[in-house]
């Protein structure tokens, strides 16, 4: 069966060829009620735009880049915020009728080939996660004249908007929760230190043992349960009498279960746990694991609808903190 042509719709809707191309460009001098007719005659037919030829009238794709600057085995890891960074960001961008493109970008070979792609005009605005230290790509791609936003912080002198969730604060809230349950030698597992969310978690540990005249007590993980496991037996040796330990990231605090288990240590008898991210494994944990939870989808969809604005050429603000909660389980 033939597929139904501009021309079809012209006639069903009793219009001008020129009026349907219009509408279906979103050009804003078609009366409403023409708009509704025109609308309604391409669902009738079930006609399909030529959307390389809406491209070149409107100088649109309708496609938003969502980037990762990660390897592809960390991307498909078992690590729950890529997915959930993913779905947030696909169902705001499906709501708007647009669509997703995934790009991993850990070697520079891959970052040439995103800004390649990028000044070729594939893509209407970039979404940029998971940034690790002052990642020049944000920069780069804004002086391109693409619509750029980040999800968390960048570091560095990169001046774009972003979303990121109140890290600070989580921090400070889980601290806050062992030192009110009577919790006296606190460590943490901080995340990496090239990455925004594993600076403000520390700092939001350090400023709440000190408000306390605590000392702090750090190791340092990669936000993977194997670097949880590993910096809780140093933690073990560098003060075997810690009785809680804040751990940047859930599956951190995962390995770390697992780590003073293996070291005879009960919790939260003798050691207190407390987790980050709120993702479905801490419900199952062997005690359950408390934890701070992060919107991650949420930050996602919030993402996806400020860039959308930005490129509407809308004003936005510089940048949006989401709030994250304190969940309290079996291991505090």
């Amino acid at each position: 069966m033939p597929r139904p042509t501009l021309e079809q719709v012209a006639q069903r809707a009793g219009v001008s060829r020129a009026t349907v191309s219009r509408v279906v460009n979103d050009s804003p001098t078609v009366a409403e009620s023409i708009r509704t007719a025109v609308r309604r005659a391409i669902d009738e037919l079930g006609y399909v735009p030529n959307q390389a030829a809406r491209s070149l009238v409107t100088q649109r794709t309708d496609s938003y880049a969502l980037i990762l600057p990660e390897s592809p085995s960390r991307v498909f890891s078992d690590d729950q915020f890529f997915p959930g960074i993913i779905r947030g960001v696909s169902q705001e961008l499906d709501s708007a009728d647009k669509q997703l493109v995934l790009m991993v970008a850990g070697s520079q070979a891959s970052h040439d080939r995103i800004e390649r792609y990028a000044l070729a005009r594939h893509i209407d605005g970039v979404l940029i996660a998971s940034m690790h230290g002052a990642d020049p790509l944000p920069g780069t791609l804004a002086r391109m004249g693409i619509p750029v936003l980040c999800g968390g912080r960048p570091l560095g002198q990169t001046r774009v908007p972003y979303v990121e969730v109140d890290n600070v604060n989580g921090g400070r809230m889980a601290v806050r929760h062992l030192l009110e349950t009577g919790r006296t030698r606190i460590a943490t597992i901080a995340g990496p230190q090239d990455m925004v969310a594993g600076i403000d978690r520390l700092t939001g540990y350090r400023d709440e043992l000190r408000g306390s005249d605590r000392r702090s007590i750090v190791a340092v993980g990669d936000f993977t349960r194997d670097s949880g496991a590993v910096a809780m037996r140093q933690l073990l040796e560098d003060d075997p009498d810690l009785d809680a330990v804040f751990v940047a990231s859930d599956l951190m605090a995962h390995g770390a279960l697992q780590a003073l288990q293996a070291a005879g240590r009960r919790v939260p008898d003798d050691v207190a746990v407390i987790g980050f991210d709120d993702i479905a494994l801490a419900r199952y944990t062997e005690p359950p694991l408390s934890t701070v939870r992060q919107p991650i989808v949420g930050q996602g969809r919030e993402m996806a609808r400020q860039l959308l604005r930005l490129a509407a050429g809308e004003s936005i603000a510089d940048s949006v903190i989401l709030p994250t909660e304190l969940v309290i389980r079996g291991t505090t």
